[in-house]
């Protein structure tokens, strides 16, 4: 085994120990103060009650007593008073400049700016009055230790605001837009104070950004012309921020409410259950024998973490504190260690079935189901993460590196591979026993079907416990010790097999009872309460232990810290949806999002890819610094309708959840992208490295996860859309092969190190294999031009099935001149004549034009957003082409090319410089 990181990398400092390791994660996720008696147990509490609240909201049970029955908003409002005073209490405000500057400028600042817009409407004095108390109070100093009276009185305050629908719903209710006195005086200090708590728990990035669209709005005349608007008074915002729906009670703190809260919570539980370890050596008893093998087990646990997880900090830490040590161990300098924990680590956020909360807010902003969100973002998640063990791979290979020291000599291949399949054959058979097993038992018992399921759960989870009890708990040792052999990977597995069946329930719930997803976390996590409980008792009885009282103990503490560090880790979730909304509210009362198109549309020069990089690059802007919440909430509000406008526009018409997928993409990056890159600054914190060289590692290792968005905007079938299950195995294959292609070409090594040509003809296989059809339509073109007259003949020709092509001029629906370009879906007729009709089209002559003369309501014509008086400048009909799959015969022929001349290259036998394809 070789130690490259002794002998070639200065230590400039060493990594963090795990006391300051732990304060780091509390600091990011879950609340840096320190404070220890009475306070500590109050915030323990508080965090303990809203998790119960949470869970109670989330249950059947207020419908089945007819008690503590929760409307949307009133759950909301409890949820964010919650978290804002979580916030106070468990972050300390900070020293130095930065609370002076943004503990008194920025209440001082948007207090201000709210008097200006007071004008007439409301007392002016009133509102200076609140800003110079939230201000000053804010820029109190504290100690870590202990909360100060004020912070008590900010946190009463706050919680006071936040919950104010929910105390007044009905008053509020009677007199919706128009607030009366102590509406103005709850909104206002609840914004400023939401504010200070945002900047305690998450920093001052997402301050800044909510902040600078509350300028905006009040603002609105003074901006340049591009994105001026009329301005807001202060009822306006009043009504639409804190009174109503629309701003910090919007959808995204519905959804954290809902949805969001409960899947932490469930991750935490698991965690608390022991099954965060068991993942790490599960991935290291199987990997870390390989070349750079403890790399790739990092990669594979912070998949199966981030698949519970809503944070990459807290995933880089988590898993980074046990995988970075051991990747040096083995040759990876301290930046490549800490930037392969943050490249897997960030992954984990566009893992399904979470996605660090994204998915559930998906839901609700593409408007799609929860099992669709999942379907179409898992492809390009796997092949991701696919990508980045072969990088691992090739960088192992590149340098030369081994893997870690096995416990026992494995058994001829062949027994091997047998053993593989039969144990794949296994679990098929469990599979389609347990999903025709439980279909068969819901109608046959009906009503009594539940309690039927449970025991069934019951029965499988004490049999795999008492088969589990026959092998030691797995321990996470001390990564800095000396390495002897790796766990064995049979008793390992073995060992925590009883951890999967929460995972289980959870999956069956969401898809294949399609139960919302907050009501399949509720079911998730009640069936963890209950093997949190039960399973210390049940190993002590299968091991044979007396001390039955202690492990009862053991249980019922794990659940309770499995309780309050699900609450704590929803402080900043629960704070960022809230302040989010500030932004979404902003952009939807200002109408900035057209503005912004107008802006890219500027800059790019209508070019669609420019259009295409200039999001890119604003959506890693603004989700600097930012959680991945808050993150895909400010993104996909800004630069989501961005590329479906402009994208009509040059003829791109992109599903909208690739359109967010794709923003979402590029916002998570900056958790990678320095200067911000905050996981980067987490592992490097861990590792002993720089910050800023591991964030470029870090990116460059991520580019992959850079080029996916760009393909599935122009290649859907990534994403599973409308394609069927072979199909989608054979797009599986050929992407996969075409993302390693383009980790190979990237990482400069195939199987020998790449000359210039190699990689340029690498890039270009993985392009190919990933859009064939760029070259097809070259030779092919895909549409026929058709002239506007000629529409009723097109459409005759169209077959059943497929839609007609429009590029349609005129006003579009927010009543703008512009050009764009719709799918018209063509019901089936005898003539082209009667089709256009039964799509709701009316359709005249007017001067050599083709006008819309009418457009039936509730039809396939309005559906597209086609409006009377628009003008028909194109008509496109798919013509007839060879299949786009062709193209892949060249293409593997200058692969095997590639192949042969890197074959000649490398050394017959050289382990250590040679890379599996």
């Amino acid at each position: 085994m070789t130690d490259m990181v002794d002998a070639t990398q200065p230590k400039e400092h060493e990594g963090l120990s795990q006391a300051e390791i732990d304060e780091l994660v509390a600091q990011a996720d879950t609340g840096g103060r320190s404070a220890g008696g009475f306070i500590g147990r109050l915030i323990a509490g508080i965090a303990l009650l809203w998790s119960l609240f949470q869970l109670w909201y989330a249950s059947p049970l207020p419908f089945a007593v007819g008690i503590g029955v929760f409307n949307d908003t009133e759950a909301r409002s409890i949820h964010l008073a919650f978290a804002v005073v979580l916030a106070f209490l468990a972050f300390p405000p900070g020293h130095g400049a930065v609370q002076t500057i943004f503990g008194l400028g920025v209440p001082l600042v948007l207090g201000g700016l709210l008097a200006l817009s007071a004008g007439d409407i409301f007392p002016v004095w009133v509102v200076l009055a609140i800003t110079v108390v939230v201000a000053a109070a804010c820029a109190l100093p504290t100690r870590n230790d202990r909360v100060a009276i004020h912070e008590w009185i900010m946190a009463a305050i706050g919680g006071f605001c936040a919950a104010y629908l929910f105390l007044f719903y009905g008053p509020i209710a009677d007199r919706v837009g128009q607030p009366v006195f102590i509406d103005y005086v709850v909104s206002v200090a609840g914004l400023l104070l939401l504010l200070e708590a945002t900047r305690r728990s998450l920093g001052p990035a997402l301050v800044i950004v909510a902040s600078l669209f509350l300028v905006y709005t009040v603002l609105g005349p003074w901006m340049p012309e591009i994105v001026a608007h009329k301005g807001n008074n202060l009822r306006e915002i009043v009504n639409h921020h804190w009174i109503s729906t629309e701003g910090v009670f919007g959808i995204a703190l519905g959804v954290s409410t809902s949805f969001v809260f409960l899947f932490v919570l469930f991750g935490a539980l698991l965690d608390k259950a022991g099954a965060g370890n068991y993942f790490i050596q599960v991935a290291f008893s199987l990997m870390g024998h390989m070349k750079g093998g403890p790399a790739k087990a990092a990669v594979v646990s912070s998949a199966m973490t981030g698949l519970i997880s809503g944070s990459s900090i807290a995933n880089v830490v988590t898993t980074g504190t046990f995988t970075i040590p051991l990747m040096k161990k083995v040759g990876f300098s301290s930046e490549k260690a800490g930037a392969v924990e943050v490249a897997s680590s960030v992954n984990g956020q566009i893992m399904p079935p979470v996605m660090g909360a994204a998915a559930f807010l998906m839901v609700e902003y593409v408007g799609i189901p929860y099992f669709d969100v999942v379907k179409h973002a898992f492809l390009p998640a796997v092949i991701s993460y696919i990508a980045l063990v072969y990088i691992v791979h090739l960088e192992a290979a590149k340098a030369g590196m081994e893997g870690l020291p096995r416990a026992y000599v494995p058994g001829p291949l062949m027994r091997r591979l047998v053993g593989f399949v039969f144990g794949v054959a296994v679990l098929c058979a469990i599979s389609f026993g347990v999903y025709y097993g439980m279909g068969w038992i819901r109608p046959t018992f009906g009503a009594a079907a539940p309690y039927v399921i449970f025991a069934v759960l019951t029965a499988a989870y004490v049999g795999l416990v008492a088969f589990g009890s026959r092998y030691p708990e797995p321990k996470l040792d001390d990564p800095n010790a000396p390495v002897s052999a790796l766990p064995l990977p049979g008793p390992t597995i073995k060992s925590g097999l009883h951890f999967i069946l929460p995972v289980v329930v959870l999956v069956w719930a969401l898809m294949v009872e399609r139960l919302s997803p907050g009501l399949s976390a509720f079911w998730a996590s009640a069936f963890m309460i209950f093997i949190l409980l039960t399973q210390r008792p049940l190993f002590a009885i299968f091991r044979g232990e007396r001390q039955m009282g202690a492990a009862f103990r053991r249980g019922w503490d794990e659940l309770v810290d499995g309780l309050i560090s699900g609450a704590r880790n929803m402080i900043g979730i629960g704070i960022a949806t809230a302040t989010a909304g500030i932004i979404v509210g902003a952009v939807s009362q200002t109408g900035v999002g057209s503005a912004l198109a107008d802006v890219v549309e500027v800059l790019s020069g209508g070019n669609l890819l420019a259009i295409l990089f200039l999001t890119a690059i604003l959506s890693l802007i603004l989700g600097m610094g930012l959680p991945t919440t808050a993150n895909y909430i400010v993104v996909s509000a800004l630069l989501a309708p961005v590329i479906v406008t402009l994208g009509q526009e040059n003829g791109l018409l992109v599903p909208l959840i690739a359109v967010h997928l794709f923003v979402f993409y590029f916002g998570i990056m900056a958790d990678v992208t320095p200067p911000v890159g905050l996981a980067s600054f987490a592992a490097a914190a861990v590792s002993g490295g720089d910050p800023i060289r591991t964030g470029f590692v870090a990116f460059f290792y991520s580019l992959r996860t850079a080029a996916l968005p760009f393909l599935f905007i122009f290649n859907t079938d990534l994403l599973l859309i409308e394609v069927d299950w072979i199909h989608g195995v054979f797009i599986f294959v050929i992407a996969t092969v075409a993302m390693l292609l383009f980790a190979a070409g990237t990482q400069g090594w195939f199987i020998a190190r790449n000359r210039l040509w190699e990689t340029v003809a690498l890039l270009l296989l993985a392009f190919t294999f990933f859009r064939p059809g760029f070259w097809m339509d070259m030779v092919f073109p895909p549409y026929e031009d058709v002239p506007p007259a000629e529409i009723a003949a097109a459409a005759g020709e169209v077959p059943s099935g497929e839609n007609l092509r429009l590029r349609i001029s005129g006003l579009d629906s927010v009543g703008e001149t512009r050009e764009w370009v719709v799918l018209l879906e063509l019901p089936d007729g005898a003539t082209g004549e009667e089709r256009i009709e039964a799509a709701g089209l009316t359709l005249v002559e007017r001067d050599g034009k083709t006008i819309i003369d009418d457009v039936a309501f509730d039809s396939p014509a309005q559906d597209v957003g086609l409006d009377w008086d628009q003008e028909i400048v194109r008509v496109l009909k798919s013509a007839e082409t060879p299949s786009k799959y062709w193209i892949y015969i060249p293409a593997l022929l200058l692969l095997a090319l590639v192949i042969w001349a890197q074959r000649r290259r490398a050394p017959p036998a050289s382990g250590e410089q040679q890379a599996v394809a």
